[in-house]
């Protein structure tokens, strides 16, 4: 009999220590509300995934997980290896560009992420199909399932942290009083700089989030962050006659505090 069922009954955590303590083969579809993964597994270790927009094949992989530009890959997906991984990961390696080490990182990186951002899903459906496999010529790897549930369940209680804090994306982001200050002295990551490069009360905090391709857990954490610093403040969005979202106020940037704030920052962004 085939497994399947609701994730209202079922959690990811639940389905993982299944197959893991199981030692179970196969692949496990999960249909979120609106995106779909698959992960397939062989004596209960991960092996492969494949989700969202992507279609799992290295390309995409490498191109996720910033190894390829956006022209390198169209450049690549010409090319008759683009739809075998194998053959094109041995055209890489022949090719100087990567070693078969940072290949087989890169899908394992990508494979993480998929998993991890499935622990944010609270509805859906799954089915396992006992038996069935990623096609021969994907690149697979082994990744242990303990490791992954566990910061899958730290990630879980962080995004409810956050959906907390920032329930609404489609309000606006404003810089607080002397922004250009308070920046000086946090080190931001990329991401965070482009976030803050589009703060403006025109933009909503989802079409920021869609611009710079980030997730809602994505976006969410460096805005909370930005916000906890006293960076920016959420608004109504420019011409928006419904009421204000409350202000969180900034924290004073005392030097006790303020050292405070760079810490805060540092634990925000590694979680």
């Amino acid at each position: 009999m085939a497994l399947k069922g609701d994730l209202h009954d079922f959690s990811l955590t639940q389905l993982l220590n299944l197959v893991h303590l199981a030692h179970k083969t196969g692949t496990l579809t999960v249909h979120g509300t609106n995106d779909q993964a698959s992960l397939s597994f062989s004596e209960g270790k991960l092996i492969y995934g494949q989700g969202g927009l992507t279609d799992g094949h290295l390309v995409s992989i490498l191109r996720h997980t910033k190894h390829l530009t956006e022209e390198q890959a169209r450049l690549l997906m010409t090319r008759p290896q683009a739809n075998n991984d194998k053959e094109l990961g041995l055209l890489l390696m022949h090719a100087g560009y990567l070693n078969q080490q940072t290949i087989v990182q890169a899908v394992q990186q990508y494979i993480t992420d998929l998993v991890l951002r499935l622990f944010t899903w609270s509805e859906g459906s799954f089915q396992f199909f006992n038996g069935v496999l990623p096609p021969d010529d994907r690149i697979t790897v082994h990744l242990d399932l303990e490791n992954l549930i566990l910061e899958g369940a730290r990630r879980m209680k962080e995004w409810e942290t956050l959906q907390e804090e920032l329930p609404n994306l489609d309000l606006a982001l404003k810089f607080t009083d002397r922004p250009d200050s308070r920046l000086r002295g946090i080190n931001l990551t990329v991401e965070e700089w482009r976030v803050v490069s589009y703060v403006n009360p025109k933009n909503t905090i989802r079409q920021i989030a869609r611009t710079n391709r980030l997730s809602d857990v994505e976006i969410r954490r460096i805005v909370y962050g930005l916000m906890q610093a006293g960076v920016v403040e959420v608004v109504r969005l420019q011409g928006d006659t419904s009421p204000a979202a409350p202000r969180i106020t900034p924290i004073p940037k005392t030097p006790e505090q303020a050292s405070l704030i760079n810490r805060l920052i540092g634990r925000i962004r590694s979680l």
